[in-house]
């Protein structure tokens, strides 16, 4: 019987060839009717197509482990381990990746396992205990595709039902196409408990590429692959084994992969929730302070366009002091010994980045320490002193699904796609490192770190004062030496700082006219504004000038000679305007300082708000002046100006970058038995208290703006000194508060 259906399939397989054959003579003939129809046909994928999602689709082998790690998590085990193992007397290197999660049936296996880029993960979305799936392009199995040369899967659900399939890759290559392709599956009944296990393996002797180096890469990237836990982020803990069976000599060796341990001990660090509607709660650290209170940042940025992030931002700073700092505070080593500075060093370039993490996994290449996806190193070289460089930096930027974020992955695993939601979440990420960039700015100042320019400037002035010359004389009249050999001493000495005195009132001469000059290239688009309509004005209505000059010729009529009239008359106002931007400006620009002179304060307040005439109009930014009466100041006319100029353009900025309902600039003046005072007010969002108590909003380089070069109140402050005038800012409820006043004879 059996015999029978055999030779009954065989007939019927024959007969099916003969109907194939007759097929395509049939379609060879009605092909060359032209324009007949011959059928509808399946797209069908080349044997290739497998290798090509291993091969073009995963970034690296580091990835293809990675992709493979994931899956472990997909399957709700607590674990995975990754091993590497050399069987010597096969030539052969197997790598296997094991996890104890709930496996997969034989169904799961034929129908969802072996079909490519399936999509039963991202219609599920959620693991049976509750996981958010990682792997949604049903893509990761295939990358065992470049890590060996065959792969066997054993996994065993929770009904104890083990089945296997064993795929060799370099025989699917050679088939036609993907359906023609057949893998071997089997299953029986064990009393194991449920799992998966990959098993791949290729020739010892043609694979050298996990060498010690790339092993350290591996380590690398699995300790950066799952952050420390945020708030509960990840609900239960997934741990990662790395096992080495007979790869070193005959040993066996397994290693847990932890976070590494300088995580625990930043300098600063900036943490918390921010919502889609872009309100949280930041948390502020600085540990340079022993048992410093933690200080906390309210948010509202407005719609974030890439949903809500949770973020931890941990900064270190990396001069010799506080890398010693660093090692005090715990730093040591996997054998608890503490690291040397070079180690320590090192450390810091092998982990910092910002990593950005999904479902509490990173995606690569996100935080790889080459991958600087903020630029922070461009802000750095912008700002030293107060911007934070990638090498300084550990962080991580927790996001949701793509569906909730717009955030998508590339196909490749390489990334995120470059859409407005990536920009958008680069944007807040980037305000929220600035929080932290000004209060670790700000303590900086306050235990004088790094601050170069105030340093240099105190240097600079110790250099030419008179403690030498008293110095010198206490000594020699210990040694007994003649008070006329003191006395002639003292005078070389004198003479010699007199003439470094005339090199220093030299150098401040050239840093105001540096700082004029930083001034006038702080307004140069106000400029460009107000240049644009009288030019504008010239180059329209000179052709007509040239065309009614040539009517007139003709005719000597009224008309023309109205029309000539009407246009030199606008030519000499629009080019007054020229004159009077120029005039106001041209002390800015210039290459000597003049002497110091008698001139109103009040004409400098109004030349300086004239230059913002139309801004201000344009933006209904009202201006309140009010002088109990002129102001004379004997001094330089262009600082006063510069003061003025900067405090202006910060108003004008945080007004509109507020969004502020109310905006006015108030200028109250009024003379005082010892001078005079200047109140200036205005009504933007203010200054915080705590950079008006240490005054920080003085020191170079300092900023609250975006893309601020904090040298505008630093201006201000040095031409108010140089003038014999204070600045100070002061508490007010709302908006801004300083005065400029003469300084006390004490001061």
């Amino acid at each position: 019987m059996e015999k029978n259906n055999l030779n009954d399939i065989s007939s019927l397989e024959s007969r099916l060839e003969e109907l194939k054959k007759e097929k395509e003579e049939l379609l060879q003939a009605v092909s060359k009717i032209d324009g007949a129809y011959l059928s509808s046909y399946e797209i069908r994928p080349t044997g290739r197509h497998l290798l090509t999602i291993g091969e073009d689709l995963i970034q690296d082998q580091y990835a293809a482990i990675v992709e493979l790690v994931k899956n472990c998590y997909d399957a709700d085990s607590p674990d995975a381990t990754i091993v590497f193992k050399k069987i010597l007397n096969e030539d052969c290197l197997e790598i296997r990746i094991e996890d104890h999660g709930h496996g997969m049936s034989t169904e799961d296996v034929i129908n969802k396992w072996l079909v490519p880029s399936t999509n039963y993960k991202l219609e599920a979305r959620k693991s049976p205990r509750g996981r958010i799936m990682q792997g949604r392009k049903g893509i990761g199995r295939y990358a065992s595709s470049i890590l060996a040369d065959d792969l066997t899967l054993i996994t065993i659900d929770k009904n104890g039902i083990e089945t296997t399939a064993y795929i060799q890759w370099h025989e699917i290559s050679k088939y036609k196409y993907l359906d023609q392709i057949k893998i071997p599956v089997k299953r029986r009944q064990t009393e194991k408990s449920s799992g998966t296990t990959l098993i791949m393996r290729s020739k010892l002797s043609e694979n050298n590429y996990w060498n010690d180096d790339r092993l350290n890469k591996l380590r690398f990237e699995l300790k950066k692959l799952i952050p420390p836990k945020l708030d509960n982020l990840i609900e239960e803990e997934f741990k990662i084994f790395l096992k080495f069976v007979n790869f070193y000599d005959n040993e066996v060796t397994e290693e847990t992969i932890n976070p590494y341990p300088i995580l625990d001990y930043y300098d600063y660090r900036i943490y918390g929730k921010v919502s889609k509607d872009g309100i949280g709660d930041l948390f502020y650290e600085n540990h340079k302070i022993k048992n410093a209170a933690i200080e906390k940042i309210e948010l509202n940025k407005g719609n974030t366009q890439c949903g809500a992030i949770e973020i931890d931002i941990r900064v270190y700073d990396r001069d010799k002091d506080s890398i010693n700092q660093l090692i005090s505070r715990g730093l040591r080593d996997e054998n608890g010994n503490y690291v040397s500075k070079l180690q320590a060093r090192r450390l810091l370039d092998s982990v910092n980045g910002i990593g950005v993490y999904r479902n509490g996994f990173r995606i690569r290449p996100l935080g790889d320490p080459e991958f600087d996806w903020l630029k922070l190193g461009g802000r750095r070289v912008q700002n030293p002193s107060m911007r934070i460089g990638s090498n300084q930096v550990v962080g991580y930027v927790h996001i949701q699904s793509e569906e909730d974020s717009g955030l998508e992955e590339k196909s490749a695993r390489d990334g995120l796609k470059n859409n407005e939601a990536y920009e958008a979440l680069k944007r807040i990420t980037i305000d929220i490192i600035r929080e932290l960039e000004v209060k670790r700015f700000n303590f900086r100042r306050q235990m004088d770190i790094s601050l170069n320019s105030n340093k240099n400037k105190w240097k600079i002035e110790k250099l030419y004062s008179t403690d030498l010359s008293d110095s010198v004389s206490k000594t020699l009249k210990t040694a007994e030496v003649s008070e006329d050999l003191i006395n002639q001493i003292s005078d070389i000495i004198s003479k010699d700082n007199i003439k470094k005195n005339e090199y220093f009132d030299d150098i401040k001469q050239e840093l105001a006219i540096y700082q004029g000059q930083a001034t006038l290239g702080k307004i140069i688009n106000i400029i460009l504004h107000e240049g644009r309509r009288p030019l504008s004005y010239f180059k329209n209505q000179i052709p007509n000038l040239e065309f009614y000059i040539d009517e007139f010729a003709k005719k000597r009529d009224d008309y023309s000679y109205e029309k000539i009239r009407k246009i030199a008359n606008g030519i000499g106002e629009n080019a007054q305007t020229f004159v009077k931007l120029f005039s106001r400006l041209d002390p800015l620009a210039a290459k000597k300082r003049e002497t110091k002179h008698d001139f109103s304060i009040c004409d400098a307040i109004e030349d300086a708000l004239d230059i913002y005439k139309t801004e201000l109009e344009n933006n209904d930014i009202h201006i309140d002046l009010q002088y109990s009466e002129n102001i004379v100041l004997n001094g330089w006319k262009e600082d006063i100006f510069s003061i003025f100029v900067n405090l202006i353009d910060n108003s004008i900025y945080w007004m509109l970058e507020k969004e502020c309902k109310v905006k006015k600039i108030s200028i109250n003046g009024i003379v005082e038995s010892n001078g005079f005072k200047i109140d200036y007010y205005d009504t933007g969002p203010g200054i915080s208290d705590e950079f008006l108590n240490t005054g920080v909003i003085f020191t170079p380089e300092f900023t609250t703006k975006p893309d601020g070069m904090g040298l505008g109140l630093a201006i201000a402050g040095e031409a108010a000194n140089r003038n014999g005038l204070s600045i100070t800012a002061a508490h007010t409820d709302n908006g801004v508060h300083f005065i400029i006043s003469t300084q006390s004879e004490d001061s």
